[in-house]
């Protein structure tokens, strides 16, 4: 098969590539191609383009033709202070990417939405993928993620003849993004060493997050490409992460404060440019609902390989030691490159990596 993956160089693509690499050919489109591909991703054929840009549907166009399939992955993290450019990333780039799936005929798209984009939860019972879709208002994550799915919607009528597939994974992890999530969360100052010296957790006893190994979400998105499912799969690993599992795995001492003072002072230190994260990630936390994968086990006989314990416990592990891949957006996270991009273009909550 010929395949498409846009964003093939983040968290989520560079797993789809090892899953893909030598059993299909394969086609990456993203916005910074690796200087030197190695292993699997030396296979991949590479294509620049900036999704957030209307100028990339022409590339797109000619990326996707003869695709027997597009897995569109692409979604923006930061500038978390640029909401704009997150929703050209995200949005914009998804409609681009089905005009370009238009334009070139492909048969099949595998979109990669979130649990963030469902409603808040009701209760603590899991839901099925059945569940509103409208967002989190507090977080242009989930706002952005909803509004995609409403495109989906709206193709899915008027484009009966493409197969869409959308994947609703829990949070995604794996140990080679640790110094990206050090630079997405982390304020460029706080050493990767310090994420296993935090001596309390200091969170709302409430929290609960789904989460899924990259490893094991790639493998999603090899079944589907089999099988070419209509619908939507809700992925994630047992357990549904609790502030107990937190604390274990970071080795700190949980201490409950509620979810309204930690909001608080998240947003304070984001609006004072102390810390990257924006406020929404906490409305997010506080509203996710939690997720049933029923129905991947059942169509896709897909079952995790890989529990959420240890999938966080990678994660951190990750963090501490600035694990990274030779791409772009997982290079390693090291002082004279935060110095270097802080001097030329500002924190990374207000830049564009170049």
């Amino acid at each position: 098969m010929r395949i498409v993956v846009t964003g093939a160089t983040g968290n989520v693509g560079t797993a789809v590539v090892r899953r893909l690499a030598g059993e299909h050919e394969l086609v990456g489109v993203v916005r910074r191609p690796p200087a030197e591909p190695s292993g699997p991703s030396a296979s991949v054929q590479w294509v620049e383009a900036d999704l957030a840009d209307d100028r990339s549907v022409a590339r797109l166009e000619a990326a996707f033709s003869g695709a027997d399939a597009v897995v569109h992955l692409v979604w923006g993290f930061q500038p978390s202070h640029r909401p704009e450019l997150l929703e050209a990333i995200g949005v914009g780039g998804t409609s681009r990417v089905l005009r370009a799936v238009v334009a070139a005929g492909v048969p099949h798209l595998v979109h990669m939405s979130s649990v963030g984009a469902y409603s808040p939860r009701r209760d603590r019972r899991p839901v099925q993928e059945d569940f509103p879709t409208d967002g989190i208002p507090g977080s242009p994550y989930s706002r952005h993620k909803a509004a995609a799915e409403r495109m989906l919607d709206r193709f899915e009528v008027e484009r009966p003849e493409t197969a869409v597939t959308r994947l609703r994974p829990g949070i995604i992890g794996q140990r080679a993004a640790g110094s990206a999530l050090l630079r997405y969360g982390l304020p460029a100052v706080v050493p990767a060493g310090a994420v296993r010296l935090l001596p309390v957790l200091p969170i709302d006893r409430s929290t609960t997050i789904p989460m899924v190994h990259a490893d094991d979400v790639a493998t999603a998105v090899e079944r589907v490409l089999q099988v070419v499912p209509g619908g939507a799969f809700n992925l994630v690993a047992d357990p549904h992460l609790t502030v107990e599992h937190l604390a274990e795995v970071l080795g700190a001492r949980h201490v409950h404060v509620p979810m309204a003072a930690v909001r608080a002072a998240v947003s304070a230190s984001w609006h004072a440019r102390v810390q990257p994260l924006d406020p929404g990630w906490i409305d997010l936390a506080a509203a996710v609902p939690l997720i049933d994968r029923g129905r991947a086990e059942r169509e896709l006989g897909w079952t995790p390989a890989v529990d959420a314990v240890s999938t966080l416990r990678e994660v951190v592990d990750g963090m501490a030691d600035r694990a990274s891949r030779p791409t772009p957006a997982l290079r390693p996270r090291t002082a004279v490159d935060l110095a270097r991009r802080l001097v030329r273009s500002g924190p990374v909550s207000r830049r564009r990596e170049p």
